[in-house]
């Protein structure tokens, strides 16, 4: 098998990984969940993402199984959400990355307090 062959292969995994949870707001709101469960406006407040944009990659997550959801149905009612046991195993990568980043880039990374902009 060519060499070219091989790394395509070995790269479909990666490619696949980051299908999943690839997606800038994805990203974000898996990052913002590692300091603990949070409250769907407490994920819009800190993520900066639009309702619509924060419900949307909420029920992703939840689909890939990445992120828990929790009712509370006292009054008012409250939606919770967490990183599953999948969405936690992603905590080890998220470090390495930002080691690699701090390595690599230096002062030429973005702020991970500014939110991307919001595609229509």
């Amino acid at each position: 098998m060519p060499s070219d062959e091989r790394y395509s292969e070995g790269a479909c995994t990666v490619i696949d990984s980051l299908e999943q949870i690839g997606s800038q707001w994805r990203l974000i709101v898996l990052h913002d969940l590692q300091e603990g469960e949070k409250r769907f406006n407490e994920l819009k407040r800190s993520t900066g993402a639009s309702s619509r944009t924060l419900s949307r990659v909420l029920d992703d997550l939840q689909e890939t199984d990445f992120v828990n959801r929790r009712l509370e149905e006292d009054a008012p009612v409250a939606t919770f959400y967490s990183l599953t046991p999948k969405g936690k195993s992603l905590e080890p990568v998220f470090a390495e990355i930002e080691c690699w980043a701090n390595e690599w880039l230096g002062e030429s990374i973005v702020d991970p307090e500014t939110p991307p902009a919001e595609s229509a």
